[in-house]
């Protein structure tokens, strides 16, 4: 409903896509809860109440989720590729587990999942570790968005906006695999 106000639980509110998401729910009046390191606590936009805790293990933060009613699941190994294939399974997958393990155990009406869209096939791993937490979040029961945005632009994330004419006619024209799929590049900063 629009200009219903929301209690957020956010993991990875201290990275490229939740430091942003947290500072612009915050500047619409929701109420932000952030999962963090105490380490990392002045990362934090601060509007957001920190919730000192492990991203790994849900215990360390299942009492802070209640009250909220969205979870958005954002962490993850930072710049992926191919060479860290066992810090997805270590952080990626881990912490999307309990995630939605978690969350499927609090009242929450909402849960929002963020992963890259299927990359290049030598990301075998990374594709493996997220369809795992999707499987996961698809035999929860929540109510939940998954989001696989292609590449998120933003400040240092500049050279996709050449491929943006070539987006645009993809979405128009009826022979190619992106009309009427609505892909995109997210773009919001």
């Amino acid at each position: 409903m629009a200009g219903q106000k929301h209690h957020v639980f956010i993991t990875g509110a201290t990275g490229y896509v939740g430091s942003r998401l947290a500072a612009l729910l915050v500047s619409r009046g929701h109420r932000v809860t952030a999962l963090t390191r105490e380490q990392s606590r002045n990362r934090l936009p601060k509007e957001c109440e920190a919730a000192i805790g492990d991203a790994l293990n849900g215990a360390s933060y299942r009492h802070l989720l209640n009250g909220c009613d969205t979870f958005v699941q954002l962490v993850g190994v930072a710049h992926p590729g191919p060479a860290k294939a066992r810090q997805f399974v270590e952080i990626d997958l881990k912490s999307g587990l309990e995630a939605v393990q978690e969350a499927s155990g609090a009242a929450l009406s909402h849960f929002v999942y963020v992963r890259v869209a299927h990359p290049a096939p030598v990301m075998k791993t990374y594709i493996e570790v997220r369809s795992q937490c999707e499987e996961a979040l698809t035999h929860s029961g929540l109510n939940a968005t998954i989001l696989r945005p292609w590449y998120v632009l933003g400040p240092g994330h500049r050279w996709p906006y050449l491929l943006v004419p070539f987006y645009k006619a993809a979405e128009v024209l009826p022979s190619t695999p992106l009309s009427g799929l609505g892909w995109s590049l997210c773009r919001r900063w």
